[in-house]
């Protein structure tokens, strides 16, 4: 399996993702994936934390050969060289962020386009989380955000590595114990962070699936609240989505309570290390083995290392632990698609599709899973028709403007409307059929949504009208009126409705019932 490069040209390196794949390895190729991007700005890194460690040597420099010496000349040249020094570091500071933050949204996403597809495409299986849409939001977005972080591991810990290998040189031609001990001290705190940093990762993939648990729930709560508030159940499920939330809660304060005892125990580890060599470098000035531009310059070296060091530890144990922890969910969600993929192509039955004689008003009953495969074949075999989903998308703009025909007509969009039920619409709304429907209909009530679409639907007046569950979301007694009104607008017109709805049946000329071995 590939994570495919999208329609746009986006530099990423293909990721291939096998049985074999563990989420530390696919976080490694994730930090890899954006050579175009990381590469020079993991050189600008190198060079702006290098810049930084000159600072406490020049200084240094100066006081031994010009304020020492009392030489004006010298003073005005190392600051010139000080001077140059900032303009270097200050601007691969500014160019490198900037490419490290271009590699990692390119590479999140290629990693939301391949979540999503495979959550789009895949067919669905009761009991399966990610089904959930809360759950494939988080996986999406979340998850993908934490595992494009590992592109900056590949930037940021480099240069913060590379100014403690190149501080560590610098202290070996000044005093070759205190360099030594930081060329040895560094490795040894990169391995604390890597054991460190098990238990964040851990508390890292419960706080992600918490979360999912919680946004999923809301999201059924929400989609089921019409069922939910027939039965009265409205406070046995707010009672379970509290508890839902109390838990992502309970782990979100878990996990950052271990990032924060992670990051207090290195910080104080790298304090006492770095403070331990300046103290030994004062005593080596007192004694008259190091001058005073030495220990000046030893001592800002190590109060400048303090802050790559600490920084190598805790953001690279935070980034890699939370990188490898959503690493872990996408791979199962990828791993899930492809298997589920295989086995409903070689169990799916083919749907006989209903031949619809003209005028005719046919009613194809199935259930949800049967239902995809109808519409699919329907819309394979009559590319010129009109087909309305049962999710319909409404424009921001009023209701007038989402169902007006093209080219308008008055007595086509008052048709419309009253085969859609809409006329209490303008009674209801603030400002009758002018009142914005707000995004995507956010402003009118689902049952509303459902019938503009549907009188958008039929006022484009198809020769072939295909509906999908149109009223799903109105009451029995509108949904009856509703169906018997666009079987009268659309006599003359062939018309297919994909549904189980006994009003639509009542109505249908004709009624092709389809199960799941095929046809009944």
């Amino acid at each position: 399996m590939l994570l495919q490069a999208p329609a746009e040209p986006v530099p990423v390196r293909e990721i291939r993702i096998t049985a074999a794949t563990s989420p530390r390895r696919l976080a490694l190729r994730v930090m890899g994936a954006a050579p175009r991007y990381t590469v020079p700005a993991a050189v600008l890194s190198i060079t702006h934390q290098m810049g930084e460690a000159l600072v406490p040597i020049i200084m240094g420099l100066a006081i031994e050969r010009a304020v020492s010496t009392g030489d004006p000349t010298q003073l005005l040249l190392w600051l010139g060289v000080l001077g140059a020094d900032f303009l270097a570091l200050s601007f691969s500071w500014r160019f490198g962020s900037r490419l490290a933050e271009l590699g990692m949204l390119a590479v999140q996403h290629r990693l939301r386009t391949t979540v999503s597809a495979h959550l789009l495409h895949r067919p669905p299986r009761p009991g399966r989380p990610s089904d959930q849409p809360g759950v494939a939001l988080s996986i999406a977005t979340s998850d993908a955000n934490h595992l494009s972080e590992a592109v900056e591991i590949g930037v940021y810990p480099v240069g913060q590595l590379a100014a403690v290998l190149f501080g560590g040189a610098v202290l070996l031609t000044i005093s070759w114990p205190l360099g030594l001990a930081v060329l040895l001290g560094a490795p040894l705190l990169l391995w604390l962070t890597e054991r460190a940093g098990r238990r964040l990762r851990d508390r890292s993939g419960q706080e992600q699936e918490a979360a999912a648990t919680a946004a999923g729930r809301a999201a059924d709560l929400l989609n089921g609240y019409r069922v939910i508030r027939g039965i009265g159940a409205e406070a046995e499920a707010s009672r379970r989505y509290r508890r839902a939330s109390r838990a992502a809660l309970a782990d979100t304060v878990r996990a950052r309570g271990a990032e924060g005892v992670f990051g207090g125990a290195m910080s104080i580890v790298t304090g006492l290390f770095l403070t331990a060599v300046a103290v030994i470098a004062a005593a080596l000035t007192l004694s008259g083995a190091l001058g005073l531009g030495e220990f000046i310059a030893i001592v800002g070296l190590a109060q400048f290392l303090l802050d790559p060091l600490a920084a190598l530890a805790l953001h690279t144990g935070s980034w890699w632990a939370s990188a490898t922890a959503s690493a872990a969910r996408v791979l199962d969600l990828l791993r899930d698609a492809e298997p589920v993929r295989a086995v409903a192509e070689e169990t799916r039955v083919p749907v006989p599709l209903p031949e619809v004689m003209p005028g005719e008003f046919v009613v194809v009953a199935c259930d949800g899973a049967r239902a995809a495969d109808v519409l699919a074949g329907l819309r394979a075999r009559h590319p010129e028709a009109l087909l309305a989903p049962h999710a319909a998308h409404l424009f921001t703009g009023s209701v007038t403007d989402n169902i007006r025909p093209s080219p308008p007509d008055a007595d086509t969009l008052a048709a419309a409307l009253h085969a859609a039920a809409c006329e209490e619409l303008a009674a209801v709304l603030p400002e009758g059929l002018a009142t914005g429907v707000g995004e995507n209909g956010t402003a009118l009530s689902g049952g509303q949504r459902q019938r503009v679409a549907l009188a958008r639907a039929v006022a484009r007046d198809p020769e072939l009208l295909v509906l999908h569950d149109p009223t799903t979301a109105v009451d029995a007694v509108t949904e009856a009126r509703i169906a018997e009104r666009v079987h009268g607008a659309r006599r003359g017109r062939r018309t297919i409705v994909v549904t189980r709805a006994p009003a639509f049946t009542a109505v249908a000329d004709r009624v092709v019932r389809i199960s799941d071995g095929g046809r009944a």
